[in-house]
Parts: structure tokens; C-alpha cells; sequence
């Protein structure tokens, strides 16, 4: 396994979100300027989405979600991919580990965006588990079968925001890193509305109905917070063999 310093020239940058929506609720501002920046970005979904629909089979929800979900990506120079986990039934095994590793592996990440391990949806909370633990293992050689991309290496690691800024108890999350997205909202809010299978889905079963307008409002309440008009935060993972130098705050500095 390499170290981080080994990487620095690399640019790849992954969010592995449970739902194909999901980065485009917590991160995709983020993942915008890093585009612009020069990174290479991916977006992976654990999950097609299968259960977030009051009709259609599994097969044919899929499909229509993981369509929505390349289209959101690809119209701001992203890459859509999805393991095809059963939606509401994302579990912490072996098998799911072990795609999740190879996804990593043949990716390369040097920068990982994943989804809190406290938060309102297991799904969220389970995929942030495979995130953390791919991220680590990934480059190990003996982790998979596919070949090291050159420059693998334990990447940075942040955990999105959870559920309206709260944990699975309703505690506050509190970030660690705060990301101005004031210039990338609309485009945040074009990639949002690209799934448009979610609006009828949302108002029914979680009592939101205006799925545009909640995710610009949450936007600026956080930008608020950290005094700007808008904005995403994070929490960055510090813990031993992870990079922990903020290297997101260092890219995009806040200009209050």
C-alpha cells in the first residue's frame, strides 16, 4: 500500500451514496467545483432505488433511477455507477464489501465523500460503513483480485451531512468542514431535478413535496451558518492511516 504523499498528483474524487439522489441532496456543489478544479468525479450508488417509486417493479424502477442518475452526472461531466443492491436492504457483509472494494479499486480514489454512519435511513448509515472500510483496504494488494491502479492510496475521507443536520436521535450534526456552493446551486438544483421519479415518491412516503425548493432551502441554511449564501458541510474522517489535513477547506477556503 502507498502512502498519500505518493498520490498528491492524482485528482479522482468518489461519493459513495446509498440512492442515486443522494449526492445530489448532500454534495454534488461540492463535487461541481472539484470538476471545475480539474478532478476526475464519480458518483456510485449503492443502491438503484428500487424501493423509492409507488408503481413499477423492481426491474423497471431501476432502470428509470439508475437512468436519472447517470443523466444527473454526466450533464455536469461526472460518471454514474451503482451496485445494484436491494434498496431498504443494504446489508454490511462480505459480498457487499467486497464490491464495494473492487469498485474503489478499479477507481482509484484519492478523495472520498460518503454518507454519515448516524443518520435517519440505514441504507445511509450502512453505506458509510462499506465507505470507510473500502477506503482503507482498497489499495492493500491482496484486497482484490483486480489489478493496483499506480498512485492507490488511503484517500481523504468525509462523511456528508445527515438529515436535515441531525443524527439518527436527532442530535445536531456538528461539521467539521463547511464548503461555499453559492455559484454551483443551480447547477446542484438542474442535477436534482433530473430525477424527476422522486417527487411523487417523496410527497407520498416521506411528506416532502417540493423537492427542489427543500433541498435550496437546507442550502442556505447552512450557508448561513457558516456565512456565506450557501453551502455544504462535511465531516472529515481523522482517524489513524487516514489523511486528516483538511484538504477540501484547503481547495475552497471560505471568502467571508
Amino acid at each position: 500500500m502507498v502512502h498519500s504523499t505518493e498520490s498528491a498528483d492524482r485528482k479522482v474524487a468518489l461519493a459513495l451514496m446509498a440512492h442515486p439522489d443522494d449526492a445530489e441532496i448532500t454534495c454534488a456543489g461540492t463535487l461541481i467545483r472539484m470538476v471545475e478544479s480539474g478532478w476526475e468525479v464519480h458518483i456510485a450508488s449503492v443502491t438503484a432505488g428500487d424501493c423509492g417509486a409507488l408503481t413499477g417493479s423492481p426491474a423497471e424502477v431501476s432502470a428509470i433511477r439508475i437512468a436519472e442518475g447517470t443523466g444527473a452526472a454526466e450533464s455536469v461531466g461526472m460518471k454514474f455507477h451503482c451496485l445494484g443492491q436491494p434498496d431498504g436492504r443494504v446489508v454490511y457483509d462480505r459480498e457487499t464489501l467486497q464490491e464495494t472494494i473492487d469498485l474503489f479499486r478499479q477507481i482509484a480514489p484519492t478523495l472520498v465523500i460518503t454518507m454519515p454512519m448516524s443518520d435517519y435511513h440505514a441504507d445511509h448509515e450502512i453505506t458509510g460503513q462499506l465507505g470507510r472500510a473500502a477506503s482503507f483496504v482498497y489499495a492493500a494488494p491482496n484486497a482484490s483480485q483486480l489489478p493496483l491502479v499506480d498512485g492507490s492510496a488511503v484517500p481523504h475521507l468525509y462523511y456528508c451531512d445527515g438529515h436535515s443536520g441531525e443524527d439518527r436521535l436527532g442530535n445536531p450534526v456538528e461539521p467539521t468542514t463547511c464548503i461555499e456552493i453559492t455559484e454551483q446551486l443551480d447547477r446542484k438544483t438542474k442535477m436534482l431535478s433530473c430525477h424527476a421519479s422522486q417527487r411523487d415518491w417523496l410527497k407520498a412516503h416521506n411528506r416532502i413535496d417540493e423537492y427542489l425548493s427543500a433541498m435550496r432551502d437546507y442550502g442556505t441554511q447552512r450557508g448561513g451558518q457558516c456565512g456565506v449564501e450557501a453551502a455544504e458541510v462535511f465531516v472529515q474522517h481523522r482517524g489513524h492511516g487516514h489523511p486528516n489535513d483538511d484538504v477540501l477547506a484547503k481547495m475552497f477556503p471560505l471568502k467571508t
